[in-house]
């Protein structure tokens, strides 16, 4: 029975690290740019990667086994759920996480308005969008999971909004 789960410790880890491996293949992709290595075969090579990982992930899957499977899935959720959005968060949090989350929709909205305007805008556009986008993610996780069952249900139909009541002056101990 120990040699058994000592076997199976190991292929876990081998699983474990066969899908690292498949899930970082993208990093070499940058490296090759940097390496001067031409576009076609950066495109060759980014294609077979593509097609490597999906082996990889299945190679993973099989070297690990049900119960490795079941221990990866694990730890990648549980990794994801302890850095994930707090269910409450305070006034100041929400209202930093607001700005954040309103900023590059603004931008977006506003900028083929104002590119006429600041020549600049339009040369960086693309570092502008991809930080703007960043920007958005990132507010989603400042404003906690409270707003993430907001956002749900702006595409329900069966949704109502519950507002709670200010309490009255009268109300609140002095």
């Amino acid at each position: 029975m120990s040699d058994e789960r000592s076997q199976a410790g190991w292929r876990t880890k081998v699983g474990f690290a066969i899908f690292v491996v498949s899930i970082g293949w993208p990093v070499l992709i940058p490296l090759l740019v940097l390496l001067g290595v031409s576009a076609t075969t950066t495109a060759v090579f980014s294609g077979i990667m593509v097609v490597a990982a999906e082996f990889l992930l299945i190679a993973a899957a099989a070297v690990a086994g049900k119960e490795g499977l079941a221990f990866i899935k694990a730890m990648v959720f549980g990794f994801f759920k302890s850095y994930g959005p707090p269910s409450e968060v305070s006034r100041t949090r929400y209202t930093i996480g607001l700005v954040m989350f309103m900023t590059p929709l603004a931008f977006g909205w506003a900028s083929p308005y104002l590119a006429h305007y600041f020549p600049g805008l339009a040369a960086g556009q693309l570092v502008y969008s991809f930080s703007f986008d960043v920007l958005l993610l990132i507010s989603l996780f400042v404003l906690g999971s409270g707003f993430w069952d907001k956002l749900r249900s702006l595409f329900q139909h069966n949704a109502y909004v519950v507002i709670p009541e200010k309490p009255s002056a009268e109300s609140t101990p002095q």
